[in-house]
């Protein structure tokens, strides 16, 4: 079979898959399960989540240090949005121990990531 006749079907293979995960309850752009009463903490992680993916999606300057930082910023804000929602619905006294740490940790990784930044030109 010739190369482009073997990619174009290939292609139309491909082309109805989101479609496909989007009719088997699947949202196609983040390739979570949805489901129809989500928790008031579900709807948070959701939200959380969405949040931190637009914050790591950063235009790239081919600088691999500051591409790295920049997208580590938006990661670490993410881990700490979601250990607060942890801190607010979750139950687990040890769950929330490690969520208070995560914050700790992150808190003091961003601000030394933005320092870094604003030193090195990012």
């Amino acid at each position: 079979m010739p190369r482009s006749r073997t990619l174009m079907l290939m292609l139309a293979l491909l082309v109805p898959l989101p479609l496909a995960a989007q009719e088997a309850g699947h949202d196609a752009h983040s390739g979570h399960a949805m489901m129809g009463d989500e928790s008031p903490a579900t709807m948070a992680f959701m939200e959380s989540n969405a949040r931190m993916h637009e914050g790591m999606d950063i235009a790239y300057t081919g600088d691999a240090d500051v591409d790295f930082i920049r997208g580590m910023i938006a990661h670490h804000q993410g881990a700490i949005d979601m250990a607060r929602i942890v801190l607010d619905h979750g139950d687990d006294a040890e769950v929330k121990k490690l969520a208070q740490d995560i914050i700790a940790a992150q808190e003091g990784e961003i601000k030394w990531m933005t320092e870094w930044l604003e030193k090195n030109g990012g």
